[in-house]
């Protein structure tokens, strides 16, 4: 992997163990030569992974809807910033940009970025990896609500076992270098989900 999207907050919480997380994914991805891919804003929990891997060495590429610039929360002080007309061409061009993403707590907006390409790969739109920082339990419950989807059907195992999730920077990234894609679209064809 050479370049990752990271999805996460525009907001931070104050939490320091999600400043902990950060820091230390940012050192992974550095110590590896891995750029990051993110929304572009100087804010939140966005501002701070950009901040820490450009002090750090990295190299930083921002994609910014044009909105989003206007309202002076576009990081100037990035590798790179794209600036693009809408959400949509945001989302895609960071798609096409990374190798991989990983989501990092957040609100509505990083739970939307997630699931689209999560549904992406179920598709066998991309082949990329995607994990979960599950920092402090944050998503614990998310991940609770996918298991019951499994349980009731409407999801198939093979499909859950597509989200990588760990506590761990390191690990969830050692995970995310020997992904192999493997959807299951039989539902496709039978809509059977046992």
């Amino acid at each position: 992997m050479k370049s990752l999207a990271i999805f996460c907050g525009a907001n931070f919480n104050g939490d320091p163990k999600l400043t902990e997380a950060v820091d230390l994914l940012a050192d992974v991805m550095v110590s590896r030569n891995i750029s990051l891919v993110f929304g572009g804003g100087r804010v939140g929990v966005m501002g701070m992974i950009a901040d820490a891997v450009m002090q750090k060495g990295g190299t930083v590429i921002g994609v910014i809807p044009e909105f989003l610039m206007a309202k002076e929360v576009g990081h100037t002080g990035l590798t790179e910033l794209h600036v693009v007309e809408n959400m949509h061409q945001r989302k895609q061009l960071m798609a096409t940009l990374c190798d991989g993403f990983i989501m990092l707590p957040g609100g509505f907006g990083t739970l939307e970025e997630f699931f689209e390409v999560l549904t992406w790969l179920q598709l066998g739109l991309h082949q990329k990896p995607i994990g979960i920082l599950n920092t402090d339990g944050f998503y614990d419950l998310l991940l609770q609500q996918m298991d019951v989807m499994v349980e009731q059907r409407f999801l198939k195992p093979a499909n859950r076992e597509l989200v990588l999730t760990s506590v761990s920077p390191i690990e969830l990234v050692d995970l995310m270098a020997n992904f192999k894609a493997e959807p299951d679209d039989v539902w496709f064809k039978d809509r059977n989900l046992t």
